[in-house]
């Protein structure tokens, strides 16, 4: 059985931010794509996409989590999405990866994940500002993407990186192959 990366998609989301990774990880034999809102209803992306995802919310079974992915999103900043905060803190507590890009760090900033990982957001003085029970300021890297241990973050101009990120803590390929497919993406450079 294929392992389940979640990701949660929501009136608002980021289309573009997932874009890079869903294709790459969509091609493994070893990971399944799973694709979830809060009622299972369509959300329309910031893009205007509207997308059908495959489950809702309650229907998520927690022990078949491996990782969870929260794209970006003008929701997180202004206290949307507020129905999985235990989720995150079940998954945060057994160590499952969970991954974050743009206004999903300000989120788990709100929740306290990313007090004592490495991590980072849009901006420090825009996370502490917007995220008041955040106090991880001592944690923070002021970088496109940062993994430590269960965490992935990435900056919201970042989604090339962010996938990088989420490809290497999955071990999806080779980490050559990795580079190559950076270096693509990023540069339009590709080596043989």
């Amino acid at each position: 059985m294929k392992k389940k990366i979640f990701v949660f998609l929501f009136n608002g989301y980021s289309d573009w931010e997932i874009a890079y990774l869903a294709p790459e990880i969509k091609k493994s034999d070893v990971y399944e794509l799973v694709y979830f809102s809060k009622d299972g209803k369509p959300v329309q992306s910031m893009g205007g996409l509207c997308v059908l995802p495959e489950m809702s919310f309650p229907e998520i079974n927690i022990n078949h989590v491996y990782m969870l992915i929260l794209p970006g999103g003008t929701a997180w900043e202004i206290g949307e999405n507020r129905e999985i905060d235990l989720f995150i803190k079940t998954l945060f507590a057994e160590k499952r990866t969970i991954a974050a890009i743009c206004g999903a760090t300000i989120y788990l900033g709100q929740q306290g994940v990313l007090n004592n990982l490495k991590h980072t957001s849009i901006d420090l003085n825009y996370l502490k500002g917007v995220a008041p029970n955040y106090s991880g300021e001592k944690s923070y890297i002021n970088s496109l993407a940062v993994t430590d241990e269960n965490l992935i973050t990435a900056n919201g101009v970042a989604p090339i990186e962010f996938a990088r990120e989420i490809f290497t803590k999955l071990k999806l390929m080779k980490d050559d192959e990795i580079e190559k497919w950076f270096q693509l993406f990023k540069n339009g450079l590709w080596s043989e």
